[in-house]
């Protein structure tokens, strides 16, 4: 059954204000999301903590809904604060030597740079290759491979249920970062394969800031020891009356990786997220946002001196050719429209949420800043 889409646009209580096309830089707060934060915090005074160890069984129940999100498992899921921690967690965790190989793609989000760059002063080769050459980059001394779902600057969707089982079969690590674009689009680990999936879901999950889980696969999971280390790092750790004293004995499950205490109330908050994302279907969401995208990218091609980066992905990267992107980002605030400029594109995120009448409201504004 299609969703109510009508009926959904109306929990976000900033579409009433602004015409959104910024779900890229951070996606909106449903009400229910909002909802579930203060209920938590009432709960707290209600029992006055008295029944924490229950807080744990609920975020269980949102590791699984992660889990169901990515085709997954419960056991392959950790519960993180952002999307540079599994990162750090897995480069710092492998034992790098000089000559061997880290490739990303031109235009990555500094994330899958930064780290990967300091490596070089261990003798690492850092390669950051344009889609054209990536094949021809992988070479027999590459370790690992770090990719984004969807490129922040140009929209770019690589093909990552070709690009995963190709690194699996060569015993290369691959780190897929879906923060920009999982909830927009779907992504399913069994075909794509990676080694670690890591997701933030302040952007396309709509959530709030350090609400993030990630994805270890069982391989990874047998040769990636744990960085944080803390009181829920032992196997037993729910015994809180005689906790374990000595060296930790691991779960074999990624939630070995959290190491302390989560963040309750983001937690809760991915929880109703999560919720409402299963309940109205990631493909129907899928298609739905790809949709709008389309009709978005067509209405731009028609008022001409418009280049579109790349079609079929949430984010739409148009290049002006008489406009600076920053100047258009300015008058469309004006307007009470937001968007962002990024590397000389106007970037335009489109999510379930927004709908026609938004994409019409933007081209009006564009086309009388085009027109001077």
């Amino acid at each position: 059954m299609t969703p109510d889409w009508a009926a959904i646009r109306l929990r976000y209580p900033a579409l009433r204000e602004w015409t959104y096309f910024n779900s890229a830089t951070f996606g909106l707060l449903s009400e229910r999301t909002t909802a579930a934060v203060t209920r938590h915090f009432q709960h707290r005074d209600e029992w006055a903590c008295g029944d924490f160890l229950s807080w744990f069984d609920d975020i269980d129940q949102t590791r699984a809904k992660a889990a169901e999100l990515i085709h997954a498992t419960a056991e392959d899921i950790a519960f993180s604060i952002n999307a540079a921690t599994p990162l750090s967690l897995l480069l710092g965790g492998t034992h790098w030597k000089p000559g061997d190989r880290i490739v990303t793609l031109t235009d990555e989000f500094p994330n899958q740079l930064y780290y990967a760059a300091l490596l070089r002063e261990k003798g690492v080769d850092f390669v950051e290759a344009e889609w054209s050459g990536f094949y021809d980059a992988i070479t027999p001394q590459t370790r690992a491979v770090l990719m984004s779902q969807v490129s922040y600057t140009t929209g770019f969707r690589p093909p990552l249920e070709h690009i995963g089982p190709y690194l699996k079969q060569r015993g290369i690590l691959f780190y897929v970062d879906g923060t920009q674009a999982l909830g927009a689009l779907t992504l399913d680990v069994r075909q794509v394969q990676p080694s670690m999936l890591a997701v933030h879901g302040y952007k396309w999950l709509l959530c709030p800031n350090g609400s993030a889980f990630f994805y270890v696969s069982p391989e990874l999971r047998q040769k990636l020891e744990p960085n944080v280390i803390g009181w829920r790092s032992h196997e037993d750790w729910r015994n809180v009356n005689r906790l374990h004293h000595g060296a930790p004995v691991f779960r074999a499950s990624a939630e070995k990786y959290e190491g302390g205490m989560p963040v309750f109330p983001c937690l809760y908050a991915m929880d109703a997220a999560l919720s409402e994302f299963l309940e109205a279907g990631p493909e129907r969401i899928e298609r739905r946002v790809l949709d709008l995208a389309a009709n978005l990218q067509e209405r731009l091609h028609e008022m001409g001196g418009v280049t579109v980066l790349h079609k079929h992905s949430p984010i739409t990267a148009a290049r002006f050719d008489s406009v600076d992107p920053a100047v258009l980002v300015q008058r469309l605030k004006e307007e009470r429209i937001l968007a962002s400029a990024r590397h000389g594109c106007l970037r335009l995120a489109v999510h379930f949420y927004n709908n026609e009448a938004d994409i019409e409201n933007l081209i009006r504004v564009l086309s009388a800043v085009a027109a001077g």
